[in-house]
């Protein structure tokens, strides 16, 4: 083996927020091998492209799995994000301040909100900002993906497979992508692995999480134990066939 771990990259449910044992733990168990759990709550490729430590970490890897996460956290020629909280929302370019004059930019903190707000203001001028945002993610993942080390696996977790066909909704989770996207960045990766939640697991809902009360609504938005559970299942025996 190149490492003696598996390295994991991704957003929030990769970080497995109120879980005891996210996917990456459980992949420990089933694989025998230290992982390594590099998740950032509501992170994009920025995260680690911004920090050149986590990239060594992952060169030291044996296998390095990478989520996909949406579109709308990074930087890209309309407006620019946080380098590390990639869901923070800095500033507007002047391309984007020309093409929507009526908006106030200062009033927004977050990626959703913005992009959220900007689709219900003009549906038509917001197809211009998801053609930069899916531009931008690909080339930046396009970036990600070539400098790990090698054997990478490439990781879809949702309620549904990618769509087919683009959909210009911020609120989707992951918001922005679509299948051919994905394919790209599928032919400089060892492995594909795409796990939608099944009905079973979905239905088990919060149950073994830990959140205080004010998070519950945070909570019901986020994969469970038993969504968590499938997708180790799912990885296992892949990254198994790579060490």
């Amino acid at each position: 083996m190149a490492g003696d771990h598996v390295a994991f990259l991704g957003g929030t449910e990769t970080y497995g927020k109120f879980l005891r044992d996210p996917f990456p733990a459980l992949v420990e168990v089933a694989v025998g091998v230290p992982s390594l759990n590099l998740g950032c709550v509501q992170a994009g490729p920025d995260a680690y492209l911004n920090d050149p430590a986590t990239l060594e970490m992952t060169r030291q890897a044996a296998v390095t799995v990478v989520q996909v996460t949406g579109a709308l956290n990074l930087s890209n020629r309309l407006y620019a994000v946080h380098p590390r909280r990639n869901d923070r929302f800095l500033r507007a370019s002047p391309a984007l301040q020309s093409l929507y004059p009526e908006v106030d930019f200062t009033e927004f903190a977050f990626t959703r909100h913005l992009t959220r707000s900007l689709a219900d203001v003009s549906p038509d001028r917001f197809g211009q900002v998801v053609a930069e945002l899916r531009t931008a993610w690909v080339a930046r993942m396009i970036t990600l993906l070539d400098r790990l080390s090698p054997p990478v696996v490439l990781l879809w977790l949702g309620l549904h497979p990618p769509p087919q066909a683009p959909v210009a909704d911020p609120m989707a989770d992951p918001p922005l992508i679509d299948a051919g996207m994905l394919v790209p960045l599928q032919r400089r990766v060892a492995a594909y692995v795409e796990v939608v939640a099944s009905d079973h697991a979905r239905a088990e809902g919060v149950r073994g999480m830990a959140f205080p009360p004010l998070e519950a609504q945070a909570a019901q938005g986020l994969p469970g134990p038993a969504v968590h559970a499938e997708v180790a299942a799912a990885l296992s025996p892949v990254i198994r066939g790579l060490l």
